[in-house]
């Protein structure tokens, strides 16, 4: 049994694991010591700010009535349970897509939970400049848009190698 976290890309469970407790840790943080929509100014560009997202990325579909609640926990169980098969299934030494896989694994456990405990997620990091204002998220969503720019990152070194690979058997 071991042997299958030793020898796969499984034992990148670890960092998802750890991504996924530093999430909580800090949506916990917030929970228990803001108010909703509370604001406390950290740079001139940078608050913590408390809100809600009944929706997905920059609340999409907040306001269409609950059942998006369980519509994007069904995908991000069914997307986790891909990512979890595809880290079993690639090699350990192809450590990319293992760092995408379990980075993107991390965010959208970690806002699944809180869809399934709080009925939406809760998003604080909220970045400005002057009237510009990126909608505010949370540790889950850097996890899921790092792990997604790998993935890219990766695919492009991919399409690379396979050109080199051409070239050499020409």
């Amino acid at each position: 049994m071991l042997n299958v976290f030793k020898n796969t890309g499984l034992k990148f469970l670890a960092l998802s694991l750890l991504l996924f407790i530093a999430d909580q840790a800090t949506k916990i943080a917030i929970l228990n010591t803001f108010e909703l929509y509370e604001d406390v100014n950290i740079l001139p560009i940078f608050d913590l700010t408390y809100v809600r997202n009944y929706g997905a990325a920059f609340s999409f579909l907040s306001d269409a009535g609950g059942w998006q609640r369980y519509f994007f926990t069904t995908i991000a169980v069914v997307i986790s349970t891909l990512l979890i098969y595809w880290m079993y299934k690639t090699p350990v030494n192809q450590k990319l897509p293992l760092y995408s896989y379990s980075l993107i694994l991390s965010g959208a456990l970690g806002n699944v939970w809180d869809r399934i405990n709080y009925g939406y997620v809760v998003d604080f990091l909220h970045f400005y400049y002057q009237n510009w204002h990126f909608p505010a998220f949370n540790v889950a969503d850097i996890a899921i848009s790092c792990g997604a720019f790998l993935l890219i990152v990766d695919a492009f070194l991919e399409h690379k190698r396979e050109k080199q690979n051409q070239t050499q058997e020409s």
